[in-house]
């Protein structure tokens, strides 16, 4: 949803009746996904009178406030334990850099965090986190190229209970949702840190750059049917992004959006915050 939806809609239909048919195709081409279109264009009938810009804007700021949760809670370590991070998502999405953005952010909080390098599969995302940790002071445990990323995951989690880390975050490779066999070594990663807790992987974040829409959506739904996520994070949303996709991923899957990157710099990262987020959209 790009920045200034809201005022988007007033000035779109300010002045002019409101056409139901092209509201509808306004909303959805925000991302808002169809059920949520569907139900704010409910909540409008239901409301009744004359159907102005300002009636619209009023009412979907409300339908939407009323579907994206309250408050997205930091993340807190565990007792006498690693809290294990799995960060998952497509190729491209920035998954490498929210990996050392979130790392960073739990530094800025005091705590401590240990990084993964287990996307074995590109050399070159084994050597940018590697920069990143050295940016940020955080320790990368790293394998060897083509090398086995469960393997890896487990030896790291290990490591960060021998150290009393509080945070594991492990970078696993970016993977098409569409690959079963790729879906299926994800498991693997998530099975083997099992083995050292039953409650681990504690997190399963999937990251999503908001610029690529409706899609955001489909991969949401993916990765949820094979690791079972815990949440959102949201990268590019800035003057370019859209971000309507994460009121569809809650509404639809209930999954909350976590955190949000909205640029290049390591403080370019913070929790969701409904309310500044929906005032983006004004």
């Amino acid at each position: 949803m790009a920045l200034g939806f809201f005022k988007n809609l007033v000035d779109k239909f300010t002045g002019r009746p409101v056409d139901w048919d092209e509201l509808e195709e306004t909303l959805i081409r925000a991302d808002l996904g169809v059920p949520m279109t569907l139900r704010i264009l409910e909540a409008l009938r239901a409301r009744g009178g004359e159907l102005t810009a300002r009636t619209v804007v009023d009412v979907a700021r409300s339908e939407i406030l009323q579907v994206l949760p309250l408050g997205s809670p930091a993340l807190r370590p565990l007792p006498n334990r690693p809290k294990a991070i799995l960060m998952v998502g497509v190729n491209g999405t920035g998954k490498t850099t929210s990996s050392a953005k979130l790392a960073h952010a739990l530094r800025r909080d005091r705590h401590t965090a240990l990084l993964v390098a287990a996307d074995t599969f590109r050399a070159a995302a084994i050597e940018q986190l590697g920069v990143w940790g050295e940016r940020i002071g955080v320790d990368v445990i790293k394998g060897q190229y083509n090398g086995d990323s469960a393997a890896l995951c487990y030896d790291a989690y290990a490591a960060a209970h021998r150290r009393n880390v509080e945070f594991l975050i492990c970078d696993t490779a970016g993977r098409l949702h569409t690959k079963s066999n790729l879906m299926q070594e994800l498991t693997k990663v998530a099975r083997t840190l099992a083995k050292h807790d039953p409650d681990a992987p504690h997190e399963k974040l999937l990251v999503v750059d908001a610029t690529t829409g409706t899609n955001a959506l489909v991969q949401a739904r993916q990765f949820h049917e094979a690791i079972g996520l815990t949440g959102i994070i949201v990268t590019k949303l800035d003057g370019s992004g859209k971000g309507g996709v994460l009121v569809a991923i809650q509404h639809e899957l209930g999954l909350p959006a976590r955190y949000i990157g909205t640029g290049e710099t390591l403080d370019d990262f913070a929790l969701f915050d409904r309310e500044a987020f929906v005032e983006r959209m004004l």
